[in-house]
């Protein structure tokens, strides 16, 4: 069965962190739609990827999608300064459905208030934030807690995507 993955995306995400999960979820026969700031804008990656957004956050309604993909870069730290994209992250961990954040990924995580007493990883430089949001860190490429998949760097990738087509299936 398709599912539908909203993939929130910012300027200066981590490209592959993004681009590779978006592909094994489309070659599984899921369906990515990416939500932005604006419909239709250009959002540059780290690396040169660009991505068009399909939707705005104001458009976007979390009972449309099945889960959440949150790339890292630093698009997830300049996404959880807008109280809409946090609310939308929220809305998917308060209601089970699947969340896949990798790297800084987590750190809208964090912002929603909604990893306490989670297993959970990041990237190394956010593990003592994590902590701190009451998450239980793990040091390992793949963490998954019930719909939460998390994994710390590209390097974690194959892991990720493994683990995030388990949840989506």
């Amino acid at each position: 069965m398709t599912k539908k993955v909203a993939a929130v995306l910012a300027d200066d995400f981590e490209d592959v962190e993004f681009t590779d999960p978006a592909k094994a979820y489309e070659e599984a026969g899921h369906k990515v739609i990416v939500i932005g700031k604006t419909k239709g804008a250009v959002i540059n990656g780290k690396h040169g990827a660009k991505v068009t957004t399909d939707l705005t956050i104001d458009e976007a309604k979390p009972e449309d999608f099945d889960a959440l993909l949150i790339a890292g870069g630093y698009s997830p730290d300049n996404l959880r300064d807008d109280d809409r994209f946090v609310a939308f992250t929220k809305a998917f961990m308060d209601a089970d459905k699947g969340v896949f954040a990798i790297c800084h990924g987590p750190q809208l995580l964090i912002t929603a208030e909604s990893i306490k007493d989670r297993n959970i990883t990041g990237y190394k430089s956010i593990a003592v934030d994590l902590k701190n949001a009451g998450a239980n860190y793990k040091d390992e490429e793949v963490v998954v807690c019930h719909n939460l998949v998390t994994s710390r760097t590209p390097d974690d990738i194959p892991a990720f995507n493994r683990e995030s087509l388990n949840v989506l299936a």
